[in-house]
């Protein structure tokens, strides 16, 4: 990133989160010997510059201050940046009304409300990078797949033009062993190209990677290290900047033309509804009251769930059975039941988020047993399972609904997911993270092609009422995905 970015030598360096000075260092090391500034909340900071060879001098120019909130009156030639990793969650009212003011005054639109701060970085940065000057960050893939990712990278990529973008293999991931997928772009302030360098690292090779960026041509091998791809802007826009270019062969018919995806049930306290056979033996109260649940992906290695993993669970000690009362009045119910709800009333259980919208409060969520789960988190083949145990599934999983319920079509369905062509569509649907973990909301999965060669193989075919409650599953869409909604049920 710093080599790239000070080729041309450049007055000035600017990085807008400098910390102990880690580009500064770099940029020296590949010599640079221009100015360097940027901000930094904590002079503090700076204490480790001096082990990376930087001195007094390289820090002289830093503002101890707030980027974002700063009047910065300046542009620079070269910017480069590891912005901190801030989720919307941890960013308060005022913090989110200046966002939006500048991504208004950059972008022409507000962003969603869950971006998080290191868009914002982005966004003000490029706006003060100088004609013709260049810009290396360093971001995680989910600013390329977020609900916002379409609009800001459309807009960027129409006043800006983007160099290149570097991926990683796990063996060569910036930050091994964090569930973070990391990506590096370049931009500069230059008229926008139909065409950029798509890179995909195996290796840390400097002098690979460079290459790559200067001289590799489409497809070139650069040694072991790198592949360099020259990619259509637009092409990659569509399928998301994150990901490579999907073979024509994959492409296929969406999932939400063979069933609907809901979310799994959301009880708000596992650990006093979601019990094991031990527990609810001790507790005294009547099976009856309760349904068979899953809970957690690791509970179910295999694409088939069948009962005997169900004993084999309560064998282990692990919970398998959901507390599932309905409306009944608390002082109508046995004893042993009325006494467990207590004692969650004494645990303040009852003014929890999520529990407090429900009524009574240990009403649970409904769910018709599901034919199939899908495991919408982690780094497991065995994704979609064939349910033959009958059994809801908590929040570790999406329910899918098959609108043709024959026990036929079920399972050539389930065969057809499961195929190694449709799994890897999941990475064009889903969000990327570290170590090839991928995670798929329920729309994301809705929109998961399963390829024409696999509808052959299989021999599935869409329903032919798919059309019209494909429409009617988005008409329910909003209740039906939040907590407690009220939405239609399968």
């Amino acid at each position: 990133m710093a080599s790239w970015v000070t080729e041309k030598q450049p007055d000035t360096l600017f990085d807008p989160a400098v910390g102990p000075g880690t580009f500064f260092s770099a940029a020296r090391a590949v010599g640079y010997t221009g100015h360097l500034d940027g901000f930094e909340l904590h002079k503090t900071a700076f204490a480790d510059g001096g082990q990376l060879g930087l001195t007094r001098n390289d820090f002289s120019r830093i503002e101890i201050a707030d980027f974002i909130s700063s009047n910065v009156k300046r542009t620079f030639p070269a910017i480069i940046s590891n912005p901190p990793y801030i989720r919307h969650h941890r960013l308060g009212e005022q913090r989110k009304s200046e966002l939006r003011t500048i991504a208004k005054r950059v972008l022409g639109f507000p962003l969603d409300g869950r971006v998080g701060l290191h868009v914002y970085f982005l966004l003000k940065c490029i706006e003060h990078l100088s004609p013709s000057g260049r810009l290396a960050f360093l971001l995680p893939a989910d600013v390329c797949e977020g609900i916002s990712s379409p609009a800001l990278w459309n807009r960027l990529c129409e006043r800006y033009r983007l160099e290149a973008i570097l991926t990683f293999d796990e063996s060569a991931a910036p930050f091994p062993q964090v569930d973070t997928n990391a990506m590096v772009f370049l931009m500069s302030h230059s008229a926008p190209s139909r065409h950029f360098k798509w890179l995909r690292v195996k290796e840390r090779d400097v002098d690979s990677i460079l290459h790559s960026l200067q001289d590799a041509k489409n497809g070139q091998d650069t040694g072991k290290a790198v592949i360099c791809y020259d990619r259509d802007l637009s092409e990659a826009l569509a399928t998301g900047l994150s990901r490579p270019s999907r073979p024509s062969a994959l492409h296929g018919i969406p999932l939400s033309h063979f069933a609907r995806v809901v979310r799994g049930i959301a009880t708000g306290a596992n650990e006093f509804f979601f019990l094991t056979c031990e527990q609810v033996k001790s507790l005294e109260i009547d099976r009856r009251f309760f349904i068979r649940a899953l809970g957690r992906t690791r509970d179910c290695r295999e694409d088939v769930l069948r009962p005997s993993t169900l004993e084999q669970l309560d064998l282990a000690g692990r919970p398998t059975w959901l507390l599932n009362l309905d409306n009944t009045p608390k002082e109508r119910l046995p004893a042993t039941l009325r006494s467990h709800l207590e004692s969650g009333e004494q645990q303040q259980l009852h003014r929890r988020s999520l529990i407090q919208s429900r009524r009574p409060w240990y009403k649970m969520e409904q769910r018709l047993p599901p034919p199939i789960l899908f495991a919408y988190l982690g780094r497991r083949d065995c994704r979609f399972i064939l349910n033959e145990a009958g059994v809801v599934p908590l929040t570790g999983f999406l329910c899918v609904y098959p609108w043709d319920t024959d026990r036929e079509a079920v399972k050539r369905l389930w065969r057809a997911l499961n195929h190694p062509d449709t799994l890897q569509n999941l990475a064009f649907a889903g969000k990327s993270y570290g170590g090839g973990a991928v995670k798929v909301e329920p729309r994301q999965l809705d929109n998961l092609e399963i390829p024409a060669s696999v509808l052959r193989e299989v021999g599935l075919k869409s329903p032919e009422v798919a059309t019209e409650l494909v429409l009617l599953e988005q008409a329910a869409r909003k209740k039906s995905d939040k907590p407690g909604g009220k939405g239609v049920k399968p």
